[in-house]
């Protein structure tokens, strides 16, 4: 089981490493792609960078604290939080009827995280 988390841990961490990277470091190509599917509507600038920021946050968090044993409690409630940042952009992208597939399987790989981590503790 805790191979499997780290597989999963690991998949999560490139996964929002690199959305967040593209949305904190290359706004205007993720602005493009996203008004190419639905318009110009959609998040300021300032949110699209705070979310993107949260992303690398939580990606680095979901690994690091148990990979270097200092505070590795601290990875469960970073699967949390990347958790509800998926809850947040399925709601979004249900408004824009988009595709919910990727975010879902991200929240349940986060709540697999969330699960299989805290049950350490329990």
């Amino acid at each position: 089981m805790n191979v499997a988390l780290w597989i999963v841990q690991g998949l999560l961490a490139f996964a929002f490493i690199a959305a967040g990277a593209m949305k904190v470091f290359a706004y205007e190509k993720y602005k493009a792609m996203s008004e190419k599917k639905k318009g110009p509507t959609g998040p300021s600038h300032g949110l699209i960078t705070f979310i993107g920021i949260a992303e690398i946050a939580g990606s680095l968090g979901i690994v690091l604290p148990m990979a270097t044993n200092i505070a590795p409690w601290l990875s469960p409630w970073a699967a949390i939080g990347l958790a509800i940042i998926m809850l947040l952009a399925i709601g979004f992208h249900v408004r824009r009827h988009e595709s919910v597939a990727v975010p879902v399987i991200l929240f349940l790989l986060a709540g697999f995280v969330v699960f299989g981590r805290f049950s350490h503790w329990t």
